[in-house]
């Protein structure tokens, strides 16, 4: 087995217990369009092409090439792209009309960014299962008011059903890392869970609420929306019924499913 490079954040699935037991999960079938993430040493990927289904496997480490194209290059549904996910078009690799479906074992130091770049392109896109830092999924899943709660999460379950599917302990990997982590299901919804005129400033928004857990949403507005006078954001304080001295960390002010015209 190729030693894990630290600097890619590489931490390997090790047996097929907990492998076989996330391609369950995702059901895989013969015309689905499956996207995998970090194929690694392809614990995932043999699984997920003995169904039938039509396998693009994005790897950014290019010594891992050969590895995957001699374990996998004769299955006629096997694509393999050497890049870095994170400049990857993923609609460019799904036929027009169709959507793809997301696996992933996602490096703890790259995933919400990669999280993000998913959710950017979800119009291509039916699901993500993903594996992920035991504590990221926290922040997913997170409700509004509890302390996990923030902007991770209202992007995410704004545009997604979440679903938290088991934990898999730090010795199921090689090399073992020091933190547990989850597998989580994200299916991406036909329409958002609220609508909004302006999709974009509301996240932007959101993100500004949440720059600083424990300032209070004015001193939030007025550090990261200048162009706001203070005027302007005592009128929507006063508009949502939320006093000035409420923080993000401390009300649930924000419910993804709830949420006022923008």
């Amino acid at each position: 087995m190729m030693r894990a490079k630290r600097r890619l954040g590489q931490n390997f699935l090790a047996g097929s217990h907990f492998s076989k037991k996330i391609v369950e999960s995702v059901r895989p079938m013969p015309d689905d369009i499956i996207i995998e993430i970090g194929p690694g040493h392809g614990a995932l990927t043999g699984l997920l092409l003995e169904s039938g289904a039509e396998l693009t496997a994005i790897e950014i480490d290019a010594d891992l090439i050969p590895l995957l194209h001699e374990k996998f290059g004769g299955y006629p549904n096997f694509h393999l792209v050497e890049a870095d996910a994170m400049e990857m078009d993923f609609c460019r690799i799904v036929p027009a009309g169709s959507q793809a479906r997301v696996v992933a074992n996602l490096p703890y130091y790259v995933s919400t960014p990669i999280l993000q770049r998913l959710i950017a392109h979800r119009h291509c896109l039916a699901d993500i299962t993903v594996m992920l830092q035991r504590e990221v999924v926290d922040r997913i899943i997170a409700s509004p008011g509890s302390k996990d709660y923030g902007y991770l999460s209202v992007l995410i379950q704004y545009h997604c059903e979440v679903k938290r599917l088991f934990d898999v302990p730090p010795g199921a990997f090689r090399p073992v890392p020091k933190v547990y982590s989850s597998v989580i299901s994200m299916r991406v919804l036909n329409v958002p869970r609220s609508s909004v005129d302006n999709e974009k400033l509301f996240l932007e928004l959101i993100k500004i609420l949440f720059a600083q857990r424990r300032k209070t949403i004015l001193n939030n507005l007025k550090a990261g929306w200048p162009q706001v006078s203070k005027s302007d954001e005592t009128n929507i304080a006063a508009a949502r019924s939320i006093r000035d001295r409420i923080t993000p960390e401390g009300g649930n002010f924000i419910d993804s499913g709830d949420c006022p015209p923008v």
